[in-house]
């Protein structure tokens, strides 16, 4: 029988996880030499010396596809456990209509993504 019942092994466990990632943060603190000078602090630009100040430029050829895979993601998770729970007697038609509607707002980002998708030339 564990000790505080179904939410002590999560604690166990979480106790465990920081006792194997403290170590790991610690020692190359500890044991890293530190030797900074004015070319490790320079910028890198896939090894060719920089010219003039840094730009930040962002990617964002992929952000339509980023946005429709988090839908689906979030969307195949929550319907899992719905199905996984699922008993028409037990959860009645209400959880029906709810899952429809979940659906149906997790649709609306889908469709703004997928018509960001076909305006990537914009970006």
């Amino acid at each position: 029988m564990p000790l505080f019942g179904d939410i002590g092994t999560v604690f166990v466990m979480g106790l465990v996880g920081m006792m194997f990632t403290t170590p790991v943060v610690i020692l190359p603190r500890l044991f890293a030499p530190r030797r900074p000078n004015p070319i490790k602090n320079a910028p890198f630009e896939c090894g060719q010396v920089p010219q003039g100040a840094g730009k930040m430029h962002f990617m964002m050829q992929y952000y339509a596809y980023l946005l429709i895979f988090i839908v689906f993601d979030v969307l195949g998770m929550f319907l899992y456990a719905w199905a996984a729970a699922y008993q028409p007697m037990a959860l009645g038609l209400s959880s029906d209509w709810m899952v429809t509607l979940f659906m149906a707002l997790l649709f609306v980002p889908m469709g703004f993504a997928l018509v960001l998708a076909g305006k990537r030339e914009l970006w």
